[in-house]
């Protein structure tokens, strides 16, 4: 996971955004599955998932309060 600025996320379609929530979801599950289990080699990679997905949610909100405005 490399952090991804708001500003990238910006130019994504909702379409996109939507996918790439969809994927973040699935792979903190999976971390969070081996970080249980201690097979997880670096347990900061939870947080870098949470704070992208929040980052992906809060732009895909600002879309939905633009277009509904």
């Amino acid at each position: 996971m490399t952090q991804v600025k708001a500003s990238s996320i910006r130019e994504m379609t909702p379409e996109e955004i939507n996918g790439r929530v969809a994927e973040l979801r699935e792979e903190l599950f999976n971390l969070r599955f081996r970080n249980a289990m201690k097979q997880l080699d670096n347990p900061l990679k939870i947080r870098m998932g949470r704070r992208e997905m929040a980052r992906l949610l809060t732009v895909l909100r600002e879309k939905e309060k633009a277009s509904g405005s």
